[in-house]
């Protein structure tokens, strides 16, 4: 029997409280996740930190999100994504404040685990109380301004965290980070409600079953593989050039000091919201989202291509940035394939069970990176150029197995779909 969802819109103003404050907390993890990007070669100095190392403490904020996926759903089905979101403010401050007192590589990484930790629910609590607070025909779309918003994370993470970084230092930015953490968990917990008014009581999976029994509900559901490897490598991508390697590339291969580096990664966190707001609504207009993801995902590879194999001038450079910033805004469209696949009491698991894809390759794939640096000496201080080809190279070709595979998923089409029952 399908299950029911929303068929009128909520109320204005609630829906955009709702929207806002989880997008801020998003925000927040967008600006934990991009931080390292910007002030990479001063961790570098300051920290005397390898390739390796500086790869491997990355690493770690993903390896957090990914461990605490499947409790943190089975928390969302049982208290709700409000208390549990607002919960995790607590371990996202205190990371960001032993970012104070870190002499190491083996600090920061210790610190950005207990941040990824912090920011573990963030998105998957906007997947969760989205669909639960508008119609599902809706969901790519609120999914999409809902990333729009928390792509303000990434703008403070490019300009605004140079020049603070420049003011008073890498340390005590992140010590006023974290008053920021505590203070968005407490409207989280003040202003967001679980569900729309007038919505009947949320079934929570674990009281009805078993909290493996769900989990292997989620695990076996068709068409969800497919997905799943594709969303393993388009977060990857991304978060390997933008998060990871944007930075010490354009400081040593085209020698932008931190504030020219953080206008370029400035200006991908804007042409990333832009093409959010662009391709969110597409699955609507044209009725299907495998096929605006196909098309999407194409051009981020084309993109990743231009950085590993094409022209190396700055001009080049900024060119395919931007183009796999814009082109990589289909996240919220392959989440809203996998919800679209799940009936509403296995929506907490199934949000964070799908967010653990993008996190397996998000911990793996830049880490893999920071071992090439080694097999190509550069003359000077920075990685050569050559190095950076390569690393570029390597989500271009797991994107492209990516999406060879999620060719044979079956459409998701946002009219007319019927909401599985539980298996």
């Amino acid at each position: 029997m399908p299950i029911a969802t929303p068929t009128a819109a909520p109320p204005w103003s609630a829906a955009a409280i709702l929207v806002t404050i989880v997008a801020s907390s998003t925000a927040l993890s967008q600006f934990f996740r991009a931080s390292t990007s910007v002030i990479g070669p001063e961790l570098i100095r300051d920290l005397t930190l390898s390739s390796e190392a500086l790869a491997m403490a990355n690493a770690s904020f993903f390896m957090a999100l990914l461990v605490a996926q499947v409790p943190v759903g089975m928390a969302f089905d049982r208290f709700g994504a409000r208390v549990t979101v607002a919960a995790l403010s607590v371990p996202m401050a205190a990371g960001a404040l032993l970012h104070a007192v870190i002499e190491s590589g083996a600090g920061l990484a210790a610190a950005r685990f207990l941040v990824g930790l912090g920011c573990a629910g963030s998105f998957a609590a906007a997947v969760v109380l989205i669909t639960r607070w508008f119609a599902q025909p809706s969901w790519s779309m609120m999914l999409s301004w809902h990333f729009a918003l928390s792509q303000v994370g990434l703008v403070l993470a490019g300009t605004p965290l140079a020049v603070a970084v420049g003011s008073v230092g890498w340390r005590l930015t992140f010590v006023a980070m974290a008053f920021v953490a505590l203070l968005i968990g407490y409207l989280v917990l003040v202003l967001v409600r679980d569900a729309p008014p007038g919505a009947p009581p949320m079934t929570r999976a674990a009281r009805d079953i078993g909290a493996f029994q769900g989990l292997r509900q989620v695990l076996s559901m068709p068409d969800l593989p497919q997905v799943f490897c594709l969303l393993m490598v388009t977060f990857a991508a991304i978060v390997t050039v933008q998060v990871l390697w944007a930075g010490p590339y354009l400081h040593d291969v085209h020698d932008l000091d931190a504030v020219q580096r953080g206008n370029v990664l400035m200006g991908m966190a804007l042409v990333q919201t832009f093409g959010v707001l662009i391709v969110g609504p597409l699955d609507r207009l044209f009725n299907t989202r495998k096929w605006v993801v196909v098309a999407s995902a194409v051009l981020a590879l084309a993109a990743l291509t231009g950085l590993a194999f094409g022209p190396t001038s700055l001009a080049a450079t900024v060119f395919f940035l931007f183009l796999l910033s814009g082109s990589a805004a289909y996240g919220g469209i392959l989440y809203a394939h996998v919800r679209s696949l799940f009936p509403e009491h296995l929506a907490g698991r199934s949000s964070t069970v799908s967010n653990m894809a993008p996190l397996i390759g998000a911990s793996l794939i830049p880490a893999l990176t920071g071992f090439i640096p080694p097999f190509f000496p550069g003359e000077g201080p920075g990685y050569s150029p050559h190095a950076y080809q390569c690393i570029f190279a390597v989500p271009a070709l797991c994107l492209a197995v990516g999406l060879a595979v999620y060719l044979t998923v079956r459409d998701s089409k946002p009219h007319l779909e019927a909401r599985p029952a539980a298996g």
